[in-house]
């Protein structure tokens, strides 16, 4: 079996679960009112399981790494930059050229990434994962947020709105549970054999039903959009943000993570998990946070659904850059 077939049968099956989640909602065999059930499952009970198993197998100091945390910081705030640009100088208001930004820098790192990356890297590149989806929830969101409100509520609005989506960082179980996870690890703290249990069970449910409920998730944000929208249907920047997202970023990141391997602060590995990372599909919880901050939902639903569709060729064409290298060949030339 050739690289990318191998690539390809690990692949294909999380991208087949978000197909099933898409077409049992899209043809109502899933009723669209159970999505938000499925949705707070995999939210408040499954995902955090899944992320406290890890985290508590990962040192603290790997998931506050500083030089991961600049390089993913960089990068995003290159993406953000652009992508915001771009959208406002096609007429974006400034709530859709905020989100905009943020689906084009946001990966699925949590519903997808961490379970999809396990599979190919094993489980030495998760910490590397988890160590994005802090940022990108406590940073990269809050900036966008902010963002949003700027042009509508003047600066005081612009961090106003980055205080409460700070303020929802911290009702976010996801987080937690990671922090939580690492700090158990640290201090040894093993749970009681029933409780440690469960988390398992939930745990292990966490990576189908999260894919299942990513395709349901998408097919309600469509057939819920609001197409009577004109000014964002015109924007006509589907495409770009799409290619910000699957080309754009993961190339940020290649590029600034093969300097940092150069220089010796960061190991090849590393960057092969960072890379997988950006360049997942964009995270499909943006959609809600489009509708709840005055932007077009229907353009960033499109905007998700293509990006989850074309990443089933492109997040797989560069998984084979990577899948089955050593260690210290995991960052390949950039010649």
């Amino acid at each position: 079996m050739s690289a990318l077939a191998h690539i390809f049968a690990v692949t294909l099956p999380f991208f087949a679960l978000v197909l099933c989640g898409y077409t049992a909602a899209r043809s109502r065999l899933l009723p669209l009112d159970a999505v938000a059930g499925l949705n707070m499952f995999v939210l408040y009970f499954a995902l955090p399981c899944m992320l406290y198993r890890f985290g508590n197998s990962t040192p603290i100091g790997q998931l506050l790494d500083p030089v991961i945390c600049v390089l993913w910081l960089c990068a995003a705030s290159l993406v953000v930059a652009f992508a915001a640009w771009l959208g406002r100088n096609r007429g974006a208001t400034w709530p859709d050229a905020a989100m905009g930004a943020l689906v084009a820098a946001f990966p699925n790192s949590g519903f997808m990434g961490v379970p999809l990356i396990l599979a190919l890297l094993g489980e030495s590149a998760v910490g590397p994962v988890m160590s994005t989806l802090l940022i990108d929830l406590a940073v990269t969101t809050s900036v966008c947020i902010g963002l949003s409100q700027w042009g509508a509520a003047g600066e005081s609005g612009a961090f106003k709105a980055a205080g409460r989506a700070l303020k929802g960082v911290l009702r976010n179980p996801m987080p937690w549970a990671i922090l939580l996870g690492a700090m158990s690890g640290a201090l040894e703290i093993r749970l009681w054999q029933p409780v440690s249990q469960t988390v398992s069970l939930l745990g292990n449910a966490a990576s189908p039903v999260a894919l299942f409920t990513i395709g349901a998730v998408l097919a309600r944000s469509q057939m819920q959009a609001d197409h009577r929208d004109v000014q964002t249907r015109q924007l006509k920047d589907v495409g770009w943000m799409v290619a910000c997202k699957l080309l754009a970023h993961p190339l940020m990141i290649f590029g600034l993570g093969s300097a940092a391997v150069k220089a010796g602060a960061l190991r090849g590995e590393i960057l092969a998990s960072l890379v997988l990372t950006a360049a997942l599909p964009s995270a499909s919880n943006v959609s809600l946070l489009a509708e709840r901050f005055g932007a077009s939902n229907g353009r960033i639903a499109r905007i998700i659904l293509w990006s989850t569709c074309v990443a089933f060729l492109t997040f797989s064409a560069v998984s084979s850059v990577y899948v089955g290298l050593p260690a210290t060949q995991a960052q390949p030339s950039a010649r």
